[in-house]
């Protein structure tokens, strides 16, 4: 049905190069509904958003029709922010270094005006407009000072108060996009954001999110759409589908739930040992890795967990030692040059800010860590390079299986699996994980769990920084809980489950705030 459409995308065609990113999909978004659009890696469906807000020009025979006139292609980005649609994209789009004011009204700031800019009012303004969404936001704290999910708040209603600011006159009955807003959110925060999203459709808006995670797209939305492969596969109605149902539509096939048969550490030397750590603001603690063991270190959010692997990789200044390959150093002298000559890898959570090169094409991303070995009198060998990037991208299944891509041109499942791919070529001593699946679809999510596995089972300790209580429950073979920046309690063997983990998280923080 699309009489009460608001939007439709018809026959839409994209292609790069002699890649089809998108084969004729053809999508409806309802007034007042919100609208999944679901697919792994690479399925179309960032394509699909980035032609909407004007990125990408479709092929000829593509046509969108937003509040029933058919805009001329490709779509001017101004032009259809004035026409009531609004993006908010997975990196928010917001200045750190900014007040939540000034980003705000980042627009305003580039208007020549006589009398300038009145901040008092506008202050004014923004409280009242964070207010209405039941919002408790200081409009002159930075962007830097706030919590992952207040940012996303801010770059949310900012996005809707572009909406009802539009030419158009549609008020706030207009249609926000979200491109994956939730991975970097723990569970809370998430429904904290739902309820956002929720009074914002109750305005009349219509709003179409992109995500991977099944349970919050079954918990959000009324209709999602599932594209494979650049084409549309099925449009499902979340109100009466099921869990397995909507996975196995997304995937094609159905893909077993990977679990790692966990090992029994005790008796097992340790491959790493790690003394009084710390960061100088929290007490030093212990802890060991076994040689193919996997250990989660998690808890809530600024519990201090999450800073264990930049202190043992040097990417954060520490005190302590560290102990790896028959070596002991002190962590107040370890870089992440010398942390990898003692055999440390680390993958951090930001793919393209801290993990990987955008800019740089899949080849020059994954043969990175073995680039010494390639010199030739002559230069790089660059024919091996592409041979080697080429094959370890089939290995792990990287699509397309380009290796001459620029990274940030991948979706960010299979990103993830190059820069996996570029330290597990090394064969590591030790492999740091923070968050590796924010972000990923289920199928390249047990694809990136089997290669963890794989690597362990040849000796590799492993190290996961997480809050994804799922992804713990399915990887590691114990669990660290933080609180109040120290371990607190440990989880191993048959304990270990995601109710578990959520338990200990948050009991330990009561325990320790009553202290």
């Amino acid at each position: 049905m699309t009489e009460n459409a608001v939007l439709r995308m018809n026959n839409i065609r994209m292609r790069f190069g002699s890649y089809y990113a998108l084969k004729g999909v053809s999508l409806s978004i309802r007034r007042g509904e919100v609208f999944g659009l679901l697919g792994q890696n690479g399925s179309g469906k960032s394509t699909m958003i980035k032609v909407l807000a004007g990125f990408h020009q479709p092929e000829e025979g593509s046509e969108v029709v937003l509040w029933g006139q058919t805009l001329p292609l490709p779509l001017d980005p101004m032009d259809i922010k004035k026409r009531g649609v609004a993006f908010v994209h997975q990196h928010l789009g917001l200045v750190p270094s900014l007040t939540v004011l000034e980003n705000m009204r980042v627009t305003a700031l580039g208007q020549k005006t006589p009398w300038g800019v009145n901040w008092k009012r506008e202050a004014q303004t923004i409280s009242a407009l964070f207010a209405e969404f039941g919002l408790d936001i200081d409009p002159y704290c930075t962007i830097a000072s706030l919590a992952p999910v207040e940012r996303a708040f801010v770059a949310i209603v900012r996005a809707f108060e572009d909406l009802r600011a539009s030419d158009a006159g549609y008020g706030g009955e207009g249609i926000l996009v979200l491109d994956e807003p939730t991975p970097f959110l723990p569970a809370e925060d998430v429904q904290r954001l739902f309820t956002l999203i929720r009074s914002i459709v109750r305005s009349g808006a219509s709003v179409v999110i992109v995500t991977h995670d099944i349970d919050e797209v079954r918990d959000i939305t009324d209709r999602v759409a599932v594209l494979r492969d650049g084409e549309l596969v099925d449009i499902l109605d979340t109100r009466t589908a099921e869990r397995q149902s909507i996975l196995d539509t997304i995937v094609g096939t159905r893909i077993d739930h990977f679990q790692k048969d966990r090992m029994a550490t005790d008796g097992i030397p340790a491959a790493v040992r790690v003394r009084d750590l710390s960061d100088g603001r929290s007490p030093g603690f212990d802890f060991e890795i076994r040689e193919g063991e996997t250990l989660g270190v998690t808890g809530l959010i600024g519990s201090g967990f999450a800073s264990v692997p930049y202190l043992l990789y040097g990417a954060l200044r520490g005190t302590g030692t560290i102990s790896i390959g028959g070596q002991s150093l002190a962590l107040s002298a370890i870089t992440p040059l010398l942390a990898q000559k003692l055999g440390i890898a680390f993958l951090p959570g930001d793919r393209l800010g801290s993990a990987g090169i955008g800019s740089l094409s899949v080849t020059d991303n994954i043969t990175l860590p073995v680039l010494e070995g390639l010199l030739k009198p002559y230069g790089l060998d660059r024919g091996w390079m592409v041979r080697e990037a080429g094959r370890l991208a089939q290995v792990y299944d990287v699509r397309p299986q380009d290796p001459q891509l620029p990274l940030g041109s991948l979706s960010g499942g299979n990103q993830q699996k190059v820069l996996l791919a570029k330290w597990l070529q090394i064969k590591p001593n030790l492999l740091m994980l923070d968050e590796p699946t924010q972000g990923v679809d289920f199928g390249a999510r047990q694809q990136i769990f089997k290669a963890l596995d794989q690597a362990a089972a040849g000796g590799t300790a492993i190290l996961c920084a997480s809050t994804d209580n799922e992804q713990l429950e399915q990887i590691c073979d114990r669990i660290i809980v933080f609180s109040r920046g120290r371990p607190v309690m440990e989880l191993k063997g048959s304990e270990i489950s995601r109710k578990s983990i959520t338990e200990a998280c948050f009991h330990s923080h009561q325990a320790e705030a009553a202290e």
